[in-house]
């Protein structure tokens, strides 16, 4: 296992450049995103997006042409909320989003299932490892916007979609804390021998979070052990709250 950062060291990784194009320019230290992905499970981009790409985006989901499925929480038991899954093609910032996030991620992703014993490795390009999916029978798009109002909440979950899985995911919080809404923090709880632990990430608009899908190596008092990662969203205490969520394997 490569240098963790130590207990307490905030995992808010700093942009070192201005908004545009900041996964595709290198503008943030991704030592630093890997560092923090090995210790804690997840790593935030500040500031990934603008408010003007984020409102753009949350101004997408009244376009039902743009989206293959709408899903609404309660009726699965997955809490109170709804979200739509895009349909192909992706919109351009979307894609470009994915692709750039993908190819920063995809070395990670490898080494931790190397350490774990996974089989599977990851190209460097998505469209590569799409294939794979496509192949698999898993060919729906799975990038999504999800929208809570107030007293919604998405539970604790994990977003698998069929065999072929990508370890890591993203999302991006496109509306503004405290002027759009009040609560709904991003939750993420790990499960390992060492016990269970919950974790709120803060967010701004604009911020990404980058965290694990299903399970991560971490380190341990006896070397590396398995950790269980799961999702969620705490309860919305008032007005609405929109998310882009990026997952790189796509569902079958």
């Amino acid at each position: 296992m490569e240098a963790m950062m130590s207990p307490g060291t905030p995992a808010r990784i700093p942009a070192v450049e201005g908004h545009d194009d900041a996964v595709a320019r290198g503008k943030y230290d991704w030592a630093g995103v890997e560092q923090s992905l090995d210790a804690y499970g997840h790593a935030v981009l500040p500031g990934l997006l603008t408010p003007a790409q984020c409102e753009a985006l949350a101004g997408l989901y009244p376009q039902q042409a743009r989206f293959r499925t709408r899903i609404a929480m309660a009726r699965h038991g997955f809490g109170r909320g709804e979200y739509q899954y895009f349909a192909y093609p992706l919109p351009r910032l979307v894609e470009r989003l994915r692709q750039g996030l993908y190819e920063k991620l995809a070395p990670i992703a490898s080494r931790w299932n190397r350490s774990l014993g996974i089989e599977a490795r990851y190209p460097n390009e998505l469209d590569a490892f799409l294939l794979r999916c496509r192949q698999a029978g898993q060919a729906r798009p799975t990038p999504l916007i999800l929208q809570y109002g107030e007293g919604d909440y998405n539970c604790l979950h994990q977003d698998v979609y069929g065999e072929h899985v990508f370890p890591l995911q993203a999302a991006i919080l496109l509306s503004a804390p405290g002027r759009d809404f009040t609560g709904g923090e991003f939750v993420m709880t790990e499960l390992s021998a060492l016990g269970q632990r919950a974790e709120v990430v803060p967010l701004r608009q604009g911020d990404a979070v980058v965290f694990t899908v299903r399970q991560r190596p971490a380190q341990g008092r006896r070397g590396l052990r398995k950790a269980v990662m799961r999702h969620g969203v705490s309860r919305v205490e008032c007005g609405r709250r929109y998310t882009l969520g990026l997952i790189f394997h796509d569902a079958s």
